[in-house]
């Protein structure tokens, strides 16, 4: 899936509570180790009317609801051994929104500051807990959560906690933390529910964990949070005028631009995403000699498997008409963080200001296709960039899994595997030498598929299905990558902020000889608070706000591990340009031998001059 990361109407909700045991776990002392995902105990919590309604019920209903989310969180804790740190924090973030909501305050400290020792970048460390870590205080001192003594207390409390942090270090959290300030709000927050819960509830009569600890964190922020996002904002303008000063940019100084002079061979660069718009790219485009049902600049597939002439992902007439908004926000929110109150930023406020629950809901149902849709060609900009001898390749498909309308089925997995073998197939005979692939699945997006449309409310029943279906998927991709030894894949390392081997996610995870994993770091070099991990993530390249073209021709920067890579896809194809001898294995190494280690042996930032100049030294 591209992510998107997303933060329960009566009196009469009935709640059920089912347990899975998970598979592959086995006993160490009094403990079940959690060796994956997959093994963690599924729950499911069944909820009457919708989600949008119960989250905003009364207490007694809501309050029921939420004691035996906490009880089962206290349980998964207490009879399982987790040792991965992004699985823990997801629990205790769950635990503290019970905690606040119950009234346990003291508790809640308690429980920030288990979060904050569990972080291990050092922006997550710095800023990990501070709102409400200062909520929970107020709180203490004003003997509950309302009036002027409380917000007042509040202020007090998040300025000292802002005031002496690392401005290079927090710089772009606090920045885009401001920016959500000034926009955020009930319409936008019950839009989320609708848009990403609903769906369960109607269609499986439930949520399950991942949806009920969402649902615990919105009912927090509606109720607490929310009233004082402007004195939150009020403190952060305050810190970012004292403090803002330029941070080191990195990427411009390790920038290769190759040209004619350089004697370059063309090389083949396919772009595995949601299409291209190839009009953008006249001279930097594959033209195929054997045309496919597609046509000559690669292959595409609708939603169903079958073959598409579209290059670019299909649009309704509301959504085209949608677009010009979709790119004002883009811009708007950029702004925003930034303390520009461009027209743009203007326009964003206005719309989060005015709009209802109700057409907020459209608005996200529009733009999480339009960020599908501008997503592969943004990717595509950057592959190319600064390299004549690029040729686009598109490799075309829908990978918006759990916002698919229909239920997943064997024959449909089996049909995609199809394709995606069409598609390794193609890569290995039309001499495609590097492969991008901002994108990755895991068994847990097959679970909530099932759940949003139909799947029941029986976790066991319905992991067991997701894992056989994912088992399909994962071999299909694998079994493409495998046929194209020749080529080199590059795949984001993803957003969640985990260990992408511990999710399982595909095709982040897989360990191939030609596939490599690349995390997102920002523009002074410093990890982004969402990129992911894990021993097959080998090089780091800037993914935060990574200025492209979209769709149209206009320019839009975009954040993710998804603009990461096709940065390393970039390098990659300069060098292949430049040695078109180049393996698959000699391309990794000299793109690893290139980058930078960090001190802290956290990151390995790529630098295309000092790969490039191992190359000309015979260092391959």
């Amino acid at each position: 899936m591209i992510t998107r990361t997303f933060a329960l109407s009566t009196l009469a909700c009935a709640l059920l509570l089912s347990f899975g045991a998970p598979r592959h776990a086995h006993a160490a002392g009094d403990k079940i180790v959690i060796a994956k995902q997959a093994d963690l105990p599924r729950f499911s919590y069944r909820i009457a009317g919708t989600a949008t309604r119960f989250v905003e019920a009364e207490p007694a209903a809501f309050n029921a609801f939420a004691a035996q989310v906490d009880k089962d969180i206290e349980g998964v804790l207490a009879n399982y051994q987790i040792d991965d740190k992004s699985t823990l924090i997801q629990l205790l973030g769950a635990k503290v929104s019970y905690q606040e909501l119950a009234g346990d305050y003291a508790g809640g400290l308690k429980t920030v500051d288990e979060l904050r020792a569990l972080q291990t970048k050092p922006a997550a460390q710095a800023l990990t807990g501070l709102l409400a870590r200062a909520r929970l205080q107020a709180a203490i001192d004003a003997g509950g959560e309302s009036g002027p003594a409380f917000e007042a207390a509040f202020r007090k409390h998040y300025a000292e906690s802002i005031a002496p942090l690392p401005w290079a270090v927090v710089k772009d959290g606090v920045k885009a933390s401001y920016g959500y300030s000034r926009i955020a709000g009930r319409a936008a927050t019950l839009a989320d529910v609708t848009t990403e819960l609903d769906p369960a509830v109607a269609k499986s009569g439930a949520l399950d964990s991942g949806e009920a600890w969402t649902l615990l964190g919105t009912r927090v922020e509606l109720k607490y949070a929310m009233p004082l996002y402007g004195a939150r904002a009020d403190v952060l303008h305050e810190y970012i005028a004292k403090n803002d000063t330029p941070v080191p940019e990195i990427w411009s100084a390790r920038e290769v631009t190759l040209t004619a002079a350089d004697k370059l061979t063309p090389v083949n660069v396919a772009i595995w995403d949601s299409g291209i718009d190839v009009a953008l790219f006249p001279r930097q485009l594959f033209n195929d000699p054997r045309p496919t049902a597609s046509g000559t600049h690669g292959l595409a597939f609708n939603d169903d498997g079958t073959p598409s002439t579209r290059w670019t992902y299909t649009l309704t007439a509301v959504q085209k008409a949608a677009y010009p908004s979709f790119e004002q926000e883009i811009r708007g929110r950029v702004d925003l963080q930034n303390g520009i109150d461009s027209p743009d930023a203007l326009a964003v406020q206005k719309i989060y200001r005015t709009m209802s629950p109700a057409e907020m809901h459209a608005r996200q149902e529009s733009e999480k296709v339009l960020g599908f849709y501008v997503h592969g060609t943004h990717c595509a900009g950057i592959a190319v960039r600064g390299n004549p001898a690029a040729r686009l390749v598109v490799a075309r498909f829908d990978d918006q899994l759990p916002d698919f309308p229909f239920q997943p089925t064997e024959a449909w997995v089996k049909k995609m595997g199809a394709d995606f073998q069409q598609m390794g197939d193609y890569f290995r005979t039309r001499h495609v030498r590097v492969v991008n692939m901002s994108w990755g699945d895991d068994v847990a997006e097959f679970e909530t598929w099932l759940s949003k449309t139909g799947g029941g409310a029986d976790p066991a029943a319905r992991k067991a299905r997701a894992a056989a279906l994912f088992a399909l998927w994962k071999e299909a991709i694998e079994k493409a990558i495998k046929s194209a030894p020749d080529t080199l894949f590059v795949t984001a390392a993803g957003n969640s902020d985990s260990d992408a081997g511990f999710l399982e996610d595909v095709p982040a995870a897989l360990h191939l000889p030609n596939l490599i994993a690349v995390g997102a770091v920002n523009k002074a070099g410093d990890e982004t608070s969402f990129t992911s991990h894990g021993d097959t993530v080998l090089v780091h390249s800037d993914g935060y706000l990574v200025d492209s073209v979209v769709p149209g021709g206009a320019r839009l920067p975009l954040s993710g591990t998804s603009m990461a890579s096709p940065n390393v896809v970039n390098l990659a194809a300069k060098l292949i340009a430049l040695d078109p001898t180049l393996t698959p294995a000699q391309t990794i190494a000299l793109i690893r031998q290139g980058a930078t280690d960090t001190p802290d042996g956290r990151r390995h930032l790529m630098d295309e001059q000092r790969s490039v100049a191992l190359l000309k030294a015979g260092q391959k």
